[in-house]
């Protein structure tokens, strides 16, 4: 009923968009889905409805659309994951073409607008270091990121790690290692993973900016982010950190 509901708003190019996706369901694949994102009662995805489509197909629909911002509003708030997939695929697209500045600063306020429909850790992974993140490369300004790291909403304080991703590869740093400090009491997991998966992207560009970091606060951090965040490193030096954690 919901996946009918949807697919009988009319609105220029979002409907015949939704209509190529459809096509696309797999049954199959859409039980694996639910269970990979947790639809379940109490869980994170709660409530999310899936229609089984890859990735590499929702990119590959995506690429023939050009939306404006009421369509891809529209998309995002569908209950169909993949439609919002969908949504943020066009927007991240119309932001790397977009030269004018101001034009992509209304990119990012519409994005921030919509945080509350960017629900689940793959729309927040494959949106915010796209957008938000290198919109801030060269930006003085970045109490953004504080802002979204103090909220209440899971999916805004991991918008704001994860958009460090694009500083980091930027050769920037020091955003993402204050934001860590300041997310490593964070109760959720799924931020765990996403301070030590960027601790490790440092770790990357420059080994010896983690170890310092690490050495100050892996006592602290939860062992997931510990143990993302030494992936890369050698043996030798991943047993020295998981020691110093104990």
């Amino acid at each position: 009923m919901i996946i009918q509901r949807d697919l009988e708003r009319d609105y220029l190019g979002g409907l015949e968009l939704e209509k190529e996706m459809k096509s696309f369901e797999n049954l199959e694949k859409k039980k694996i889905l639910q269970g990979f994102f947790k639809t379940g009662v109490g869980q994170y995805g709660h409530g999310d409805v899936f229609l089984g489509i890859n990735v590499p197909v929702t990119r590959l629909v995506c690429s023939k659309y050009e939306l404006d911002f009421s369509d891809i509003e529209k998309l995002l708030l569908s209950e169909i994951h993949e439609f919002r997939v969908a949504g943020l695929f066009i927007l991240v697209r119309k932001f790397e073409k977009e030269k004018d500045e101001a034009e992509r600063k209304k990119i990012v306020e519409f994005m921030l607008s919509k945080t509350s429909r960017i629900n689940n850790w793959d729309l927040v992974d494959l949106s915010a270091p796209k957008i938000l993140g290198k919109y801030l490369i060269g930006k003085k300004d970045r109490s953004i990121l504080y802002k979204l790291a103090k909220s209440d909403n899971l999916w805004e304080r991991r918008i704001a790690v994860v958009s460090t991703y694009s500083l980091i590869k930027n050769g920037e740093y020091s955003d993402t290692l204050r934001l860590s400090q300041e997310l490593i009491s964070d109760k959720q997991d799924l931020m765990h993973k996403a301070v030590g998966w960027m601790l490790r992207e440092v770790g990357k560009k420059d080994e010896k900016v983690l170890v310092e970091f690490l050495e100050k606060n892996c006592s602290k951090m939860p062992r997931t982010a510990l143990r993302y965040s030494i992936e890369r490193m050698d043996e030798k030096k991943r047993k020295y950190f998981m020691r110093k954690k104990k």
